[in-house]
């Protein structure tokens, strides 16, 4: 597999894990008074040291956690262990499946 992963690969997989666990789409919303609160349970994609990451919010300050427990990395690891995450969400929902 040479395929090369893309930014637009890995958001569509964090849209899909937003969806199927009833997370907001996105990681911030504009509040009445114009400030902004982080979207408890959003997962997005962290940038850093020349790689990636998947952060999910855990409070309303912004303070995340690493779900995947592992640090930045290329975009093919992340593409890797996000779909083996969503993959094991479904199986505990839904039974496993051929």
């Amino acid at each position: 597999m040479n395929d090369r992963i893309t930014n637009q690969q890995l958001e569509s997989l964090v849209a899909y894990l937003n969806k199927l666990t009833g997370n907001a789409a996105e990681p911030w919303s504009r509040q009445a008074d114009n400030s902004l609160k982080a979207n408890i349970g959003n997962y997005h994609i962290s940038g850093a040291y020349g790689g990636v990451c998947l952060h999910q919010m855990m409070n309303t300050g912004g303070g995340v956690d690493t779900p995947l427990g592992m640090g930045y990395g290329t975009k093919r690891e992340l593409f890797e262990a996000l779909r083996a995450f969503i993959r094991g969400i479904e199986i505990g929902r839904h039974g496993v499946t051929p």
